[in-house]
C-alpha cells in the first residue's frame, strides 16, 4: 500500500533517521521504476521527473566550475540581493548558527554569492560543493533547496534522499525564492541548510517568512528611489511640456505630463539616449535624467508593418515576450502569472473572456477582478497589441509560441488547471 506523502514529513519530526531510511527506499524504488513504499511529495516527484527527462545522473556528483572571486564580487555588487542581506541575516543567522545550519544566498542563476553560519557546517558544505560561486541550478545538480525553489517559484524543503543526486542525501535544504515585488521577476533564492539530523519541517515556514520580509524591504527601497526621481523630474517636466514622463532605469514611472499615468513602460535592456521606440508611446526622444530617463513623445508617425510577437516559454525559470515590427524590436521578461495568461491567449487566438481566463488559471470563473487587474498590467507593455472583450492578441499580429520539447516541462511553477492538464497526459502512471 502506498501511504500519503505527509507520513514521512510527520515522521521526520520524531525520528529523522527512520524518515531518511524510508526516503532512501522511496528514491531507490522510483529511480529503478518500481512501486514506491511511500508516495513522494508532489513537488519532489515532479522535480525527479524533470531530472530523469534531462538526463541528470543520480549516482554522479556533477559540479560545474566555480565562478572566479572577481566575478563573485561583481555579482554581489550588481545584484539587488545586496540590499536585503541585513534582513536575511537578522531573520536567519542567529537561529541558524545555534541550530548548526548555514544560510546560503544565491542569485537568479543559482550561483552561490553568500554563505554564513555554523563554522563546522560550512566545512561540511565545502565537501558537497556548497561553495562561493558554485552553480546550484536544478538542471545542473539535481533536486535541491536552491535550484528547485527557483524553478517552481515557491518555498521547498528537500529532505535527505529527496535530493536526486546521491552525494547530497545526507543533507537537508530549505529554500525560498526572492522575487522583485514590482514585477514578480526572480532575483535569487535564500536557503538554510545543514546535516540531516539538524533540520525540522517548521524550517520551511521560517525561511519563507524571512524571504517575504526581504521582498517587503525591496518594495520600500523602490518607493523611496521613485520619490527621489520624482523630486528631480517635476520641474523638468513643467518646462518641457507636451507628452513626457520620467522613469527609472527599469521603466517604472516617477512622474508624467500630458499623458495618463502608467505604472511602467517597457525599455530595452541596453537603452541609450536618442530617438527610440517606446511602447505604447511610439517614437520618443530619450534623455538621461538623474537615476532614470526623461522620455518625450515626438508625435511622429512610423509606417505600420507586420508585427511579430514571440512568446518564449522554453526555459524552466525565465519566460519572455519579444515584439518585432517596423519600428524595431524589444523584449520583456514575464512574471509567472503573465506567462500563464499570454500562453492561454496564444493558444486561443479568438480570445478569452475574463471569466474564461479565471477558470483556466484559478479554477474559479468568479475571480474576474484578479484577471482584469493582471491583464491591465500586461497591456502596459503590449499596448494596442492586446485587445479586450474578449482578451486576445491583435488580429494583424503574427504570434509564435515557443514551448518546451516535453509538455511536462511547461511552466513548472504553474498550478493553473489549464497548464496542469497539458502537463498531465504524458505523466508516468
Amino acid at each position: 500500500m502506498v501511504h500519503p506523502p505527509t507520513d514521512v514529513t510527520q515522521l521526520a519530526v520524531v525520528d529523522s533517521a527512520r524518515a531518511a531510511r524510508v526516503l532512501s527506499e522511496v528514491r531507490a524504488a522510483r529511480l529503478s521504476g518500481q512501486r514506491t513504499p511511500v508516495a513522494p511529495r508532489p513537488v519532489i516527484e515532479q522535480s525527479w521527473g524533470r531530472m530523469l527527462r534531462s538526463g541528470i545522473d543520480p549516482e554522479r556528483d556533477h559540479r560545474s566550475g566555480l565562478l572566479p572571486s572577481d566575478e563573485v564580487r561583481r555579482r554581489r555588487e550588481s545584484t539587488t540581493l545586496r540590499h536585503v542581506l541585513p534582513v536575511l541575516r537578522e531573520g536567519l543567522l542567529s537561529v541558524a548558527d545555534v541550530a548548526h545550519h548555514i544560510m546560503v544566498v544565491a542569485d537568479e542563476d543559482g550561483r552561490v554569492l553568500w554563505r554564513e553560519g555554523s563554522a563546522p557546517v560550512l566545512r561540511k558544505a565545502d565537501g558537497l560543493g556548497f561553495e562561493l560561486g558554485a552553480d546550484w541550478r536544478e538542471d545542473v545538480v539535481g533536486t535541491n533547496g536552491i535550484g528547485t525553489p527557483a524553478v517552481v517559484r515557491r518555498p521547498v524543503q528537500v529532505f535527505a534522499s529527496e535530493h536526486f543526486v546521491r552525494s547530497q542525501t545526507s543533507w537537508t535544504c530549505t529554500g525560498a525564492p526572492i522575487t522583485d515585488p514590482r514585477d514578480g521577476r526572480l532575483i535569487g533564492v535564500v536557503d538554510v541548510s545543514g546535516p540531516l539530523e539538524t533540520m525540522h519541517p517548521a524550517t520551511l515556514a521560517w525561511v519563507d517568512s524571512v524571504a517575504k520580509l526581504a521582498e517587503a524591504r525591496l518594495r520600500e527601497l523602490h518607493l523611496t528611489s521613485l520619490e527621489r526621481l520624482r523630486a528631480v523630474a517635476a520641474p523638468v517636466l513643467a518646462r518641457v511640456g507636451g507628452r513626457a514622463l520620467a522613469v527609472d532605469r527599469d521603466g517604472w514611472t516617477a512622474a508624467v505630463t500630458g499623458i495618463p499615468y502608467t505604472g511602467r513602460v517597457s525599455l530595452p535592456k541596453s537603452l541609450t539616449a536618442g530617438r527610440r521606440w517606446v511602447p505604447p508611446l511610439g517614437l520618443c526622444s530619450v534623455e538621461p535624467l538623474a537615476e532614470g530617463w526623461l522620455i518625450r513623445a515626438t508625435d511622429e508617425s512610423v509606417p505600420r508593418g507586420a508585427t511579430r510577437i514571440v512568446l518564449d516559454l522554453t526555459q524552466p525559470r525565465r519566460w519572455s515576450v519579444t515584439v518585432s515590427g517596423s519600428a524595431g524590436s524589444w523584449s520583456h521578461e514575464l512574471s509567472p502569472r503573465h506567462a500563464e495568461l499570454l500562453y492561454l491567449l496564444a493558444l486561443h487566438r479568438t480570445g478569452r473572456s475574463a471569466a474564461g481566463l479565471a477558470e483556466e488559471v484559478f479554477g474559479d470563473p468568479a475571480r474576474t477582478v484578479t484577471v482584469r487587474a493582471e491583464m491591465s498590467r500586461v497591456r502596459r507593455y503590449l499596448g494596442g497589441l492586446l485587445e479586450h472583450r474578449p482578451y486576445r492578441f491583435a488580429e494583424d499580429a503574427e504570434v509564435e509560441l515557443l514551448l518546451p520539447a516535453d509538455s511536462r516541462d511547461l511552466l513548472p511553477q504553474s498550478t493553473a488547471p489549464a497548464v496542469i492538464n497539458v502537463r498531465r497526459p504524458a505523466d508516468p502512471p
